[in-house]
């Protein structure tokens, strides 16, 4: 699983004063039975329409069809609500209380399964927003509120409609205006205040060696995380059971690695490498 080679990397970082960062994906959570959305599981239908998560997911949909955008969201938050946390969220969790002061955990799921008490992650930056919260529309204001526990569940299947007391429960309690769920869209750019943009990127230049665990790349924010790492010399180690967007780059990286096998296991196989050499 972890060869001898990047054993031997991980314990040079441990050794050394740089971060080693954690950067993952919808992989990590899919052992605990949450979707991508990014496939037929993120499919929505109104009537004889159905929409993709990369046509509902955006702020043009939004403020046309607030409804539909906000039931679509409910159904996600739905499945992430009975979600638990699996063997890799536990893992990260534990090696950061090994390496409190060097440990950052970057992380593109919205699914709140790193804060549940089993994980209870501290040094954590969630640079696609959060699904737990929502915020003004308008933004009037930059803070975010919990989604309230009164709305009922929406169900994929039969497009459960609101109710006149849910809408009135989805306003901004400051102005008003129509809520959104904090998390960014299809059709939005990352920005440091609700994203922690260049709060990231300074991570990744102090990161001496970065995983990359259960993402494919998709999105610029991560590629440039990888990039910024790779230009400070840091290492990286690329956990997938599948190629990706970063394949051919690390294969073709002296300071590049991958490791094709599932998260929880690998994760659990490096947590016991650094607890034998703090």
């Amino acid at each position: 699983m972890i060869s001898k080679e990047i054993e031997q990397i991980i314990i040079d970082a441990i050794k050394g004063e740089r971060k080693i960062t954690f950067l993952v994906g919808a992989g990590l959570s899919a052992e605990s039975g949450i979707p991508t959305f990014r496939g037929k599981d993120g499919f929505w239908t109104d009537g004889s329409r159905n929409y993709t998560p990369q046509e509902i997911g955006t702020k043009k949909m939004f403020d046309v069809a607030f409804d539909q955008v906000w039931r679509w969201f409910l159904y996600r938050i739905s499945i992430c609500n009975k979600a638990v946390p699996n063997q890799g969220h536990i893992e990260l969790s534990k090696i950061e209380n090994l390496i409190p002061d060097r440990f950052s955990l970057i992380s593109q799921n919205v699914d709140g399964l790193h804060f549940r008490k089993e994980t209870n992650t501290q040094n954590v930056f969630l640079i696609h927003g959060d699904l737990r919260f929502m915020r003004c529309s308008e933004e009037c204001t930059k803070n975010v509120f919990p989604i309230p526990t009164a709305i009922i569940e929406k169900d994929r299947d039969r497009n459960t409609p609101f109710t006149y007391d849910e809408s009135l429960l989805l306003v901004c309690p400051n102005c008003g205006e129509p809520t959104r769920p904090h998390v960014l869209w299809f059709d939005e750019y990352y920005n440091e205040h609700h994203y922690h943009l260049h709060k990231v990127l300074k991570i990744a230049k102090d990161t001496g060696l970065l995983f990359i665990i259960g993402t494919s790349g998709a999105t610029n924010l991560p590629q440039k995380i990888v990039e910024n790492t790779l230009k400070r010399q840091g290492a990286v180690i690329d956990i997938n059971p599948n190629d990706n967007l970063f394949t051919k780059k690390i294969d073709q990286l002296k300071n590049g690695y991958r490791v094709q096998e599932n998260s929880s296991a690998t994760l659990t196989a490096i947590r016991k490498i650094i607890e034998k050499n703090v």
